[in-house]
């Protein structure tokens, strides 16, 4: 793709009409012609712009076209320049050798012949334009290149989260369906064995409530993953409706008492301000019950506390634990699929939790937000906008 921007050239001279006779001479199409009445202010462009060549008079007052090559020859930026002194002096005072000496590509005598000047800068210009394109043919090789290695290096990360995905569903989907397998075979052998009293009511109930966990524990992870699918293909869909949030936040603790007292710790609850809105009330349990359960993991079998906080706009439900806390560099990644914490009591699941839970509570237009410091605990906020329903079509 062609650069729109014009093709720059300067010209340097004391005099206005010659400055005004030689920029008639060589402006054209796609060209810019700057003019400068002294080295000083050819200098001051210079520094300001990339020039194709540099038209000099020699004879200046104060700096000279020579002193003025001589310092473009010292710079970096100006170096490559091509330079074309003019001069009105004669050829006996040898001003070519000495223009040449100063790095000059020619050197013209005035009066100045047209066609030679025209046909002179067409050439630098054309060469710098075929510069400026290989250029820019390079840089978009570059980018290319680079491009490219950027799509290997995430198709690489793909193939890798893909491997340890898989990992990861087949070691927590073995675990409660080993149980369940297990459990099986005992029953088969005491069924192979006549031994009738291992089925008693409260054995019964005890082989119903493990196969329970394992069987909801599998469904966890499969809803898990569906709900990523959802998130990802943009199908994850609300049912809303009103919801009492106080009133699920009690259902929510109450349910999961057991967990907590079996992990050593419990569950405070300040939700006294009933409030209500338009949420799809499926989801919010998840998103709470996502929270309390991570807080139970991480918390190092110390308290839990639920705050309820309502305000004429927006409700919060702040979830706490007094665990090791998270560090700064990682309180974003906890967020991103996949990304499970360390010291956790029991399996740690896929990951997948608090990355569904921050989704679900965007799509319900509120936020899910962390403030963590090692060794302080973790406070994870849900914030939810407080709307009316919408009107009946």
């Amino acid at each position: 793709m062609q650069d729109a921007s014009p093709t720059k050239l300067l010209i340097v001279d004391d005099l206005p009409e010659n400055l005004q006779a030689l920029e008639a001479l060589i402006r054209g199409p796609g060209r810019a012609v700057f003019q400068a009445g002294s080295g000083e202010e050819a200098l001051a462009l210079l520094l300001q712009h990339d020039f194709a060549m540099a038209i000099l008079d020699v004879q200046m007052p104060g700096m000279d076209g020579f002193e003025l090559a001589e310092l473009m020859r010292g710079t970096e930026k100006t170096r490559q320049i091509p330079i074309v002194f003019v001069t009105a002096a004669g050829k006996e005072l040898n001003y070519s050798f000495k223009g040449y000496e100063a790095g000059a590509v020619d050197v013209l005598y005035k009066p100045l012949d047209p066609p030679a000047v025209k046909g002179k800068v067409a050439v630098f210009v054309a060469l710098y334009e075929q510069r400026e394109a290989m250029r820019r043919q390079v840089e978009a090789l570059e980018a290319a290149r680079r491009e490219q290695e950027a799509t290997q290096a995430k198709l690489q990360h793909a193939l890798v989260m893909r491997d340890e995905f898989m990992s990861m569903v087949s070691h927590e989907m073995r675990t409660p369906l080993n149980t369940l397998y297990l459990e099986t075979q005992l029953r088969k052998m005491q069924l192979e064995r006549g031994n009738m009293a291992a089925f008693g009511p409260d054995q019964l109930q005890r082989m119903v409530a493990r196969d329970d966990r394992q069987i909801q524990s599998i469904i966890r992870l499969i809803d898990d993953m569906l709900d990523v699918s959802r998130i990802r293909s943009g199908k994850l869909s609300l049912r809303p409706g009103w919801v009492e949030l106080s009133g699920l936040l009690r259902r929510v603790v109450q349910d999961l008492t057991p967990q907590a007292t079996t992990a050593g710790t419990s569950i405070t609850l300040d939700a006294a301000t009933p409030v209500s809105g338009w949420w799809d009330e499926f989801r919010i349990e998840q998103i709470v019950v996502n929270l309390l359960t991570n807080a139970l993991r991480y918390g190092c079998q110390k308290p839990v506390q639920v705050t309820l906080t309502v305000d004429q706009d927006w409700a919060r439900v702040d979830v706490r634990d007094c665990g090791s806390g998270i560090a700064p560099d990682k309180q974003d990644k906890i967020f991103e699929p996949y990304e499970r914490g360390v010291g956790s009591e029991g399996p740690a699941g896929l990951g997948l939790g608090l990355y569904i839970s921050r989704q679900l509570a965007e799509v319900h237009e509120g936020s899910l937000t962390l403030q963590s410091k090692p060794g302080e605990g973790s406070v994870f906020s849900l914030t939810l906008p407080r709307r009316d329903a919408p009107p009946a079509r």
